[in-house]
Formats: structure tokens, C-alpha cells, sequence
């Protein structure tokens, strides 16, 4: 998932100090001046659609999978598939068939039943090569899906996906995948409401009106009532879904806020609930003062540059190589970050499933230096300047600060900072309309796959340019490897691809710092830093922060 952590641009001084006399002025107790029970979230950006097949990132995503429900559906906790539309299912001995149940209560927001052949019909819709969407190659276990997807077949009766009546889903895997449940979850794997679709512009196209407020006919927890570009996205309980008594809260409110200043004065005036983030400046005041609000945790997230190899000036991997380098991660850590990130040698953070990727990349002045002269630029002499581009958002641009000058002082090249509102971002990423860009992506699901696949040559998130025979031949082994000693080993080789190729230069892993008001309930850290938004709800009995 593409995620985009956008903050305050923070400047390198002491903290800011905050008047907590009136952290709680304005704020609420849980209940506004109609009684009703409304949650205020800040959503980092505007998303840029809310169809699950044509989305990329967290801003999209915390919206849809309150709209929208798969198969399985998110522990907040623990992060493992639930029984979602499905209420059981079965896989067969060999691990290559799963067959689903759907539920009978399981309906749309209009009244409609969710059938099997939705979700078959919705399937077929993200594969269509017509489509071009990012994340098809999150179906590509299924058999038949890849080769559908890309053309080599059109029957799509010739796939793994069968709705064999009504309430009975069935797939089949072209090889086992053990974390095949955890993939389910992705908005890639959710249906749609084909009607709807149909009737404003049809299924096969993007950026059609279906997703509008007014029109939209989704299955999951809460129903969009509002749908205010720039300003809010207000959500309410969807009275068909099946566990609607599950929902305690009246309304959602979800909040494009991309600066962190911003939302932490929202929060302390009662606008906010939960930040996205936390203005730097301000995490060790928070600490001290209102330690009960502010939420610390590991993610499994990573930031990076994404290089443009289609430039010529980054054409030869030694210039890669030489700025990935030419760099000092932990004083960016340290530094800029106050201790709140850390340092990334490899692509895929550390720890998950038992992964630990070593260090394929390293911090060498010297030696990038040496490449860079190797390459034909000698102290930097006739490099072309090139631009980083960013979000907008102050926050990245602080770290994309820091490389400029790390590069300029290091080896000598001319480095220029240019920032572009989110969907402009997102296209100009997709059109590969950049030099160098600053990219954070976060697992879709616990498991080093969920990183490593995005650099594939036919992955709609590589976005670089890049593709490697043998970095895709790998892929493609680990995909079908079932020993985990295995599966280790083939992803430690591709990071020493990536390190000796350089397509993205990681600079730091995460841990994700916000705050929350205490009356908050039903909010749990977790690595991925995904949240069924939906199940919070507001204790009136903690009382204001």
C-alpha cells in the first residue's frame, strides 16, 4: 500500500511549546449538541477515487474498507482474516482450492444480495488489461488470472474463479499460498456493485460518477452520506450490513488534512479525534504532558526514492548505486526524525515472518564518490541537475531537504525539490513524469512478499522503470516455495538485487506517531497501521482530554 505519511514541514529547533490548558478546549466528551456519537479522523490526503480496483493508497484505502467489505475482513488486533461477506470456507487438502460461503444476510446498501457472481464479475473487472489497474497482480495466485491479465487468454471461464451458485465462491490457486486469507483482505479482492457501475459509465472505465455520494452502493459497515472534496467525507451505519450491531458510532468523519500542524491544533480545539500524525516538534511535549493520547508503534512501513531509470541521467546503475550511498541515514533518523524512525539498509523492514534482509545497502561517501566518477561525473562535473518530487505536504519535504544536501555536499550535483498535490503525485508517478521521488509504502499483509513484489516488471506499483529477469524469476519461485527456510533465502537474493540495481534507495522503517484522544475505544496499534474505522466508538465515562 502505498502510504504517504504527510506532516508539517519541521523545523530544526527546539520543540514548541504547547498550551495544554487548552488541549481540551472545545474538545468533546463523545456526544455532540444532537447526542449523536461522531468520529473525527484525519486522513493524511483527498482521496483520489474510492473504487477499490483504481486505488493505491492509505488515504483511499481507510476509506473504502468502510464502504466495502471482501471474503475476509481485518482483526484489529492481530491482523488475521475474519470471516467478512464470507462466513466460512473450506481449502482442500493440497492447498490449491478454497470455496467460500457467503453469508445470507450479506446484502448491498441498496438491498441488493451479494452474490457469488459479484464477486466473480468484480474479479474479471480488475484483471481486464482494458482496466490498467496498480494492484491486478494481487490475484495472480488464482490460475489463469496472469495470463488473463495480461492478455494471453480472454475466457475468463478459463481463470480459477468460479461462483458455483449463488451463496458458493470457489478459487483455485495455480500453487499453494500460505498467506493466500491474508491477501483476500486488500481492496483488490473486494466486489463491486456492477449495476451501479453500468449505469454511470460502465464497469470497464476509472473516474466514472459511481463513486459519488450520491451514488454510490457499497457493502460494508457504513454508507457515504457526504462527499465534500478538500473539506470531509461523512459516513454513517449502513442498516443492510450484517453485522450492523457491531457499529456503535452515528457518524464518521474523515478529514483530508495534509499538514501536521494543521491537525494537531484541529485535536487540541476538538476537530480531531485522530491524527494521522504528529508534528515532531511537538512528540516530546506530548510525551511529557499528555502521555495518555499519544500513540507510538512499530509499522511495518518503509520510506524510499523511487529512481526514474527511463532518465538517462540514472540509466547506469553505478549513478544509482552512488546516490543511494552518498548518504547518512541515521543522522536522517536521528536528526530530522528525532528518533522516531530507523535507518533502512535494505528495501523490506526487519522482523516480519522471521525475515531479516541484512544490509544490501550501506552509507560510503567515498566509495559513491568513486562510482560517480567511474560513471563519468567526476566530483559531480556534468551531471544534469534533476528535481526530487514530493507530495505536498511540509513533512516530506524535510527529508527530501535532507538528501538534497547530502548529495550537493557529497557528490556535488545539482539537486532541486519539487512538490505536487496528491492526485497530481500519483499520475505523475504512474506516467513516470519524474526524476526522483519520495515513496513510502506500507504491507498490504504480514509477510516480506507484500514489499519485494512491487518491484516486479509487471507491477503496477514499480513505478521506476526497472525490471529484472532475474529478480522476476525469483519472484516467481518464492511465490510457489512452501518451506520457510526457503521462501527466507530466495527473498534475501532479491534484496541484493535491489541493493546491486538500486530502483528505489530506502532511507528509513518506521514506527508511525500520532495522537488520540483518550475517549477513543476500539483503536488498536498495529503493524500495518490499517484500522476497521468503523468499529470505534466513544466512552463518555474517560472524559475529555
Amino acid at each position: 500500500m502505498n502510504k504517504l505519511q504527510v506532516i508539517g514541514r519541521v523545523p530544526m529547533v527546539a520543540a514548541a511549546v504547547l498550551i495544554f490548558a487548552g488541549c481540551g478546549g472545545g474538545a468533546r466528551t463523545g456526544a455532540d449538541a444532537d447526542d449523536k456519537m461522531i468520529v473525527r479522523f484525519a486522513n493524511a490526503a483527498e482521496p483520489s477515487d474510492l473504487d477499490p480496483h483504481a486505488v493505491s493508497g492509505l488515504p483511499e484505502y481507510q476509506a473504502v474498507t468502510c464502504l466495502l467489505e471482501g471474503l475476509t475482513r481485518l482483526h484489529p488486533r492481530t491482523l488475521e482474516p475474519l470471516p467478512g461477506q464470507a462466513e466460512s470456507w473450506e481449502i482442500s487438502d493440497d492447498g490449491l482450492v478454497y470455496t467460500f460461503h457467503l453469508r445470507e444476510n450479506a446484502k448491498w446498501s441498496n438491498g441488493d444480495p451479494v452474490t457469488a457472481r459479484d464477486f466473480v464479475r468484480s474479479w474479471r473487472r480488475i484483471l481486464l488489461p482494458s482496466f490498467g489497474s496498480e494492484y491486478s497482480y494481487m490475484l495472480h495466485a488464482v490460475v489463469g488470472a496472469r495470463a488473463f491479465n495480461r492478455g494471453e487468454i480472454t475466457d475468463f471461464g478459463q481463470t480459477g474463479f468460479k461462483a458455483l451458485d449463488e451463496r458458493t465462491v470457489q478459487i483455485t490457486l495455480a500453487h499453494p499460498t500460505s498467506y493466500f486469507l491474508k491477501l483476500l483482505i486488500h481492496q483488490s479482492w473486494m466486489p463491486v456493485h456492477l449495476p451501479t457501475l453500468e449505469k454511470f459509465g460502465g464497469a470497464e472505465r476509472k473516474g466514472t460518477r459511481w463513486t459519488r455520494a450520491e451514488n454510490f452502493v457499497g457493502n460494508g459497515a457504513l454508507v457515504m452520506r457526504e462527499w465534500v472534496p478538500q473539506q470531509h467525507i461523512i459516513m454513517e451505519p449502513n442498516p443492510h450490513y450484517w453485522d450492523r450491531s457491531s457499529v456503535k458510532l452515528d457518524e464518521l468523519h474523515v478529514l483530508p488534512i495534509d499538514n501536521a500542524d494543521t491537525e494537531e491544533r484541529m485535536y487540541r480545539t476538538g476537530q480531531v479525534d485522530i491524527t494521522y500524525s504528529l508534528p515532531l516538534s511537538k512528540i516530546d511535549t506530548y510525551r511529557d504532558e499528555s502521555p495518555e493520547s499519544v500513540d507510538i508503534a512499530p509499522a511495518f512501513v518503509g520510506a524510499y526514492f523511487r529512481v526514474n531509470v527511463t532518465r538517462p541521467a540514472f540509466a547506469d546503475s553505478r549513478v544509482r548505486r552512488a546516490l543511494g550511498m552518498a548518504l547518512d541515514r541515521e543522522a536522517i533518523a536521528r536528526q530530522v526524525w528525532r528518533g522516531t524512525k530507523f535507518p533502512a539498509y535494505s528495501f523490506t523492514p526487519p522482523g516480519v515472518e522471521g525475515f531479516e534482509p541484512g544490509t544490501p545497502f550501506r552509507d560510503d561517501v567515498t566509495a559513491a564518490r568513486a562510482l560517480l566518477a567511474e560513471a563519468g561525473y567526476p566530483d559531480g562535473e556534468g551531471f544534469p541537475p534533476f528535481d526530487i518530487l514530493y507530495p505536498t505536504s511540509d513533512n516530506g519535504r524535510s527529508v527530501c531537504e535532507a538528501l538534497q544536501q547530502m548529495w550537493r555536499a557529497n557528490l556535488g550535483i545539482d539537486v532541486r525539490l519539487h512538490n505536487q498535490e496528491w492526485k497530481v503525485y500519483l499520475d505523475s508517478m504512474n506516467t513516470l513524469d519524474y526524476d526522483v521521488t519520495l515513496g513510502i509504502w506500507g504491507g498490504d499483509y504480514l509477510d516480506p512478499m507484500t514489499f519485494l513484489d512491487t518491484l516486479a516488471s509487471s507491477s503496477g506499483n514499480n513505478r521506476t522503470g526497472w525490471g529484472s529477469a532475474a529478480y522476476d524469476q525469483l519472484l516467481d519461485e518464492v511465490s510457489r516455495e512452501q518451506n520457510e527456510a526457503a521462501r527466507l533465502a530466495l527473498f534475501a537474493r532479491m534484496e541484493q538485487i535491489i541493493g546491486a540495481e538500486v530502483p528505489v534507495i530506502p532511507i528509513y522503517h518506521y514506527s508511525k506517531v500520532r495522537v488520540v484522544r483518550p475517549t477513543i475505544r476500539g483503536w488498536y496499534a498495529n503493524a500495518l497501521d490499517v484500522h476497521p474505522l468503523h468499529l470505534l466508538w466513544i466512552d463518555d465515562s474517560v472524559g475529555a482530554n
